[in-house]
């Protein structure tokens, strides 16, 4: 008996839209992120309220253009990947791929579990794992019944709250700051339970859009789907931008902050608009992949981008090792001493050592460890047999092999 598997994808054929998205993209996780965890005499939002007049225009920047945009298109950018797995491996039937995608998910609550208890409480691996092992059950629905789940958990989460990032007046707590290994252990465990079982209702939206979209290769043929790209990351740019002003100005300190109420309201009006700002930011990505003139002229810096998103997963876990030394209370303990725009210098620096780092690793031609480890596991595959292959397993594949039962 034979079947038909995909072959990790060559750097040759791999879509470069996807990748750019994601490596762009984990700059903006890299920002959203470390601000968390600043102290001050007081904070909103994430930011100390005491910061120079420098801080503020840093803090303008990020709440209008990262916090609540980043994370909606790594849920678009996670769907798409979901239906190009769906895809790939539709030749195995139904039933083979979800079992493909939980065990993709199962490795992904793992890791993530790890990475919340070891380096930053704030993992989303296990929110998306969670999504994923649910989620296989969503690859095989219509698009009606796939966009009008988007559309209803999009308004679910754009109701207002106090529960918003963006207003919360809390200091980092004790899971972001732990004064001992004991308790960052203990404390990180609780957190990340909760994070990965409510986590991926935030996300529905944009993972229910992203296997739409995925199922059209959008992201992977900008040139085909031109006016829609530009439509979408005008309309959702445009919107994101607009919809964070009244936050961002409050969180800036150029504007007074409104009753509750109101910051709830708007709270809610920035979280919004800011699933529309990801679509955005995911389609111009997508249209800056294309070679309009001379295909054949290198981009260095658009395929180092590229390799950052072809090892996402591990540049991401990088990001977090940084986190923890520069703020752990019992290692640098910096969240006291950084300002916000320190803070931001920092994140950029990160991802830019992450961008060489991930563009050494496609020279040499090997993927990242976690990507390699990711694909073991869900492909039942060896880690010593796909270590030098360049796929993560997220983009689409044009090659196919024959094997027999007993290989697989």
């Amino acid at each position: 008996m034979t079947s038909t598997l995909s072959r990790p994808t060559t750097p040759e054929s791999r879509a470069l839209g996807p990748d750019l998205a994601r490596g762009f993209m984990l700059l903006f996780i890299a920002l959203a992120n470390s601000h968390y965890f600043l102290r001050g005499s007081s904070v909103l939002g994430g930011y100390p309220r005491d910061g120079s007049g420098a801080d503020a225009a840093v803090i303008w920047l990020i709440s209008t253009f990262v916090d609540g945009r980043a994370f909606p298109m790594f849920g678009l950018l996670f769907g798409y990947g979901a239906a190009q797995i769906v895809r790939r491996n539709e030749a195995l039937g139904p039933r083979s791929v979800r079992h493909l995608l939980w065990r993709r998910g199962a490795v992904l609550v793992t890791v993530g579990f790890l990475h919340a208890v070891l380096l930053y409480a704030g993992d989303i691996l296990s929110a998306y794992g969670v999504l994923l092992l649910v989620g296989a059950w969503l690859v095989r629905w219509k698009d009606s019944r796939l966009l009008v789940t988007a559309f209803l958990f999009f308004l679910l989460t754009a109701l207002p709250s106090g529960a918003f990032s963006t207003i919360s007046t809390d200091p980092p707590d004790v899971s972001m700051l732990p004064p001992n290994v004991g308790t960052m252990i203990a404390e990180r465990a609780q957190v990340s339970s909760f994070i990965a079982l409510l986590g991926p209702v935030g996300f529905v939206c944009p993972f229910a859009v992203g296997l739409w979209a995925g199922r059209r290769r959008i992201l992977e043929q900008p040139e085909l789907h031109r006016t829609f790209l530009l439509v979408t990351a005008s309309v959702g740019i445009g919107a994101a931008v607009l919809g964070a002003q009244p936050i961002s100005l409050v969180l800036a300190g150029a504007e007074t902050p409104p009753d509750q109420q109101s910051l709830e309201f708007l709270a809610a009006l920035h979280s919004a608009t800011g699933v529309l700002g990801g679509f955005g930011y995911a389609s111009l990505l997508s249209l800056a992949a294309v070679r309009p003139q001379f295909p054949e002229r290198p981009r260095p810096v658009v395929d180092a981008i590229a390799a950052v998103g072809q090892r996402s997963m591990t540049c991401y876990l990088a990001q977090s090792v940084v986190w923890t030394v520069a703020f752990t209370p019992f290692l640098l303990d910096l969240s006291g001493t950084l300002s916000a725009t320190a803070t931001a210098g920092l994140a950029i620096t990160t991802w830019l050592l992450t961008v060489v780092l991930a563009d050494r690793m496609r020279r040499a031609g090997r993927r990242g460890p976690f990507e390699v480890l990711i694909r073991a596991v869900t492909y039942h595959q060896s880690p010593n047999r796909s270590l030098h292959r360049q796929s993560d397993g997220l983009s689409p594949d044009r090659d196919r092999v024959m094997i027999t039962e007993a290989d697989r």
